[in-house]
């Protein structure tokens, strides 16, 4: 399939592209804000699960943008990938599950706690839509973990979910924490996928909880009993569909030139992964290396260490002389969105 077919299959894709959004789902983000006003007060925001930065790269441009107040936002990001730097992000490259990624947190803010936590994480979906969904909680309440540990009283909490037939739980789960809880549906999110967000407000946890790594928050089980509870026992979460039908619709075709007077031309991605899981896969099918089982481990080799060796000279260390970014980070301003 060329260039021209993808970029007409996805509206979003094609705009994120044209507006140096690193990932089509800086819409969602950005259209979250639109209905809850989430940026609203806040000078410390985390992004966890970031790359390829989309999320962090809305926070930015959005909390940087009012005169006066760049030195004053702290934005970090944490994910266990690596992506390229932004102006005034600090990266984390580590484990949403461990105490001492919260540590780090926390002593990026100074000792103070964080008034915004986002995160847009989702597995690599497997096509079984049990497993996706579970999996997916799984991701939910690690970062809904995490967040205990850095969210300050009142704060905010938005992260992605799969509204599947065993959420109930997830929603009681999210309502021991927060006061107010609703499922949000932007109109970037392809009305085809079960993706949906949920958007935590007035973070107010048990009197006496104290936040602990050691112990999953999830301690029921996923039963049919559980989940057909009526009446008051039965926590229904309001759904919220973002946007109106006159936005762009996800699911719909668009030709590639929308405005009348003026030409089509092919937008490059303004950011591509940095060293993403399948780029070996990717070498060894460019050079008919996986067709061939009985190659010589050498020659293998050599062409491994060829790509290990060329990939570094590609990359080359960022300098920031000119772009203002917190204290022990490199910040650049994005070169060159991918999908997400």
């Amino acid at each position: 399939m060329g260039r021209s077919s993808r970029d007409k299959r996805d509206i979003y894709y094609r705009q994120a592209k044209e507006e140096g959004w690193r990932a089509r789902s800086a819409f969602k983000l950005l259209q979250l804000d639109e209905e809850y006003n989430l940026f609203e007060g806040v000078t410390r925001a985390v992004d966890l699960c970031a790359a390829p930065g989309s999320w962090s790269q809305v926070l930015s441009r959005k909390l940087r943008a009012k005169e006066g107040k760049k030195e004053d936002v702290k934005i970090v990001a944490v994910d266990l990938q690596a992506m390229a730097p932004l102006p005034g992000v600090t990266q984390i490259q580590g484990d949403i599950t461990k105490l001492s990624t919260a540590e780090e947190i926390i002593k990026h803010f100074e000792g103070q706690s964080a008034d915004l936590v986002v995160c847009d994480g989702a597995p690599d979906v497997t096509g079984l839509h049990d497993v996706d969904e579970y999996i997916q909680a799984q991701l939910l309440l690690a970062a809904l973990n995490i967040t205990t540990h850095v969210l300050k009283t009142g704060g905010t909490f938005v992260a992605k979910i799969f509204r599947g037939k065993d959420v109930t739980l997830l929603y009681s789960q999210l309502r021991i924490f927060f006061s107010r809880v609703t499922c949000a549906k932007p109109r970037s999110s392809r009305n085809s996928s079960i993706e949906a967000f949920v958007v935590c407000r007035n973070y107010s946890p048990p009197e006496g909880y104290v936040p602990n790594m050691s112990n999953p928050l999830l301690d029921h089980s996923y039963d049919v009993d559980f989940n057909q509870l009526e009446g008051p026992n039965r926590i229904i979460v309001p759904f919220l569909a973002c946007g109106d039908l006159s936005a762009f619709d996800s699911d719909r075709t668009y030709p590639l030139q929308l405005d009348s007077g003026k030409e089509y031309t092919y937008t490059p991605p303004t950011q591509p992964p940095i060293h993403p899981p399948y780029e070996q896969a990717c070498f060894m099918r460019k050079n008919n290396l996986l067709a061939k089982e009985d190659a010589p481990a050498a020659s293998l080799d050599r062409s491994l260490s060829a790509m290990q060796l060329s990939a570094s000279e590609d990359q080359e260390p960022p300098t920031s002389d000119d772009q203002g970014g917190c204290p022990g980070t490199s910040v650049t301003e994005p070169t060159t969105p991918t999908d997400k």
